[in-house]
């Protein structure tokens, strides 16, 4: 890889574990509230972290009929995923349903093979196939200790992962014409806004008079690392590497939410981990690495 993509990858795998860590969080703080209030608290609060730093950086913004695809995949991405998001977890685990999550680079090679955006080699397969075997290894011991409507939140999750890797695969065009942060910025504020106004109107803000210390300390965590920094990080990584290498990098997202729910909220995890986590690492590898003659297409 070029030093920029390497950048790009990198960036990925740290968005990937605030994401992960954010299931965990989620999962902690649901039941003192609801998927609508969670998500106006991660981008909404995410959106007034980066709205300054854009300003203060002098940001390109997106321009003319850009603005109507950034205010689509905005919407669709930081307002109806990330409800969907958190309505699964009311259902699963954190590593359950970041599990679930780790179909966003199988999915996203299919998009982007079908939209013609990028090329479909064999060493990327083999370093999806890879990654999410060792996410599968990581979690096996347990998966058994699931709830029993699990299996609900876990097929909420897949199916929203579909609007994610849309998401990553038509971002890469619209950030091009203006910059990362000022692509993440604006889409966000679109999100966050839609959801304002779903929260107000379901009547949620009110959940926040019975908010003490921990759940304050969440939403703080969800809003500057989950929502600003790692969405940040996510698009960063989306203007310097393929939708597929940065895709594959979500596999690490279920290690550091069952490291993290394990201490938060009690779930179990198995001794698989760290092989685990060696076979996320190396399918990540293999993934964000090519032979000498094989170019993928931006």
């Amino acid at each position: 890889m070029k030093p920029g993509e390497r950048a790009g990858v990198l960036a990925a795998v740290a968005s990937s574990v605030f994401g992960g860590m954010a299931a965990a969080v989620t999962r902690f703080v649901v039941g003192a509230t609801d998927p609508v209030m969670l998500a106006v608290f991660r981008f909404g609060l995410g959106f007034l972290f980066l709205l300054p730093v854009a300003l203060a950086l002098r940001s390109r913004w997106p321009r003319g009929r850009d603005w109507l695809a950034v205010a689509a995949l905005g919407t669709m991405f930081y307002g109806v995923f990330f409800v969907v998001y958190g309505e699964a977890l009311v259902y699963t685990t954190a590593a359950r349903g970041s599990l679930a999550v780790s179909t966003l680079p199988l999915l996203t090679m299919i998009v982007a093979a079908l939209l013609g955006r990028e090329r479909l080699t064999a060493r990327k397969t083999l370093g999806v196939a890879v990654a999410m075997g060792g996410v599968a290894l990581a979690l096996a011991a347990g998966l058994g200790d699931a709830p029993a409507q699990a299996w609900r939140g876990d097929l909420t999750m897949v199916g929203g992962m579909l609007s994610m890797a849309l998401y990553s695969v038509l971002s890469r065009p619209l950030m091009a014409r203006s910059s990362s942060l000022g692509y993440a910025a604006g889409g966000m504020a679109f999100g966050s806004g839609c959801n304002a106004l779903l929260a107000w109107h379901g009547g949620s803000f009110r959940a926040l008079q019975a908010f003490g210390a921990a759940q304050w300390a969440a939403a703080l965590y969800l809003g500057a690392f989950a929502g600003a920094l790692g969405f940040y990080l996510w698009v960063y990584a989306l203007e310097r590497a393929t939708p597929t290498r940065v895709a594959n990098t979500i596999t690490v997202s279920p290690i550091a939410a069952a490291l993290l729910a394990a201490t938060l909220v009690g779930e179990p995890i198995g001794v698989s981990l760290l092989m685990g986590i060696a076979a996320v690492a190396a399918g990540i590898w293999i993934a964000s690495t090519e032979r000498a003659g094989v170019k993928p297409r931006n």
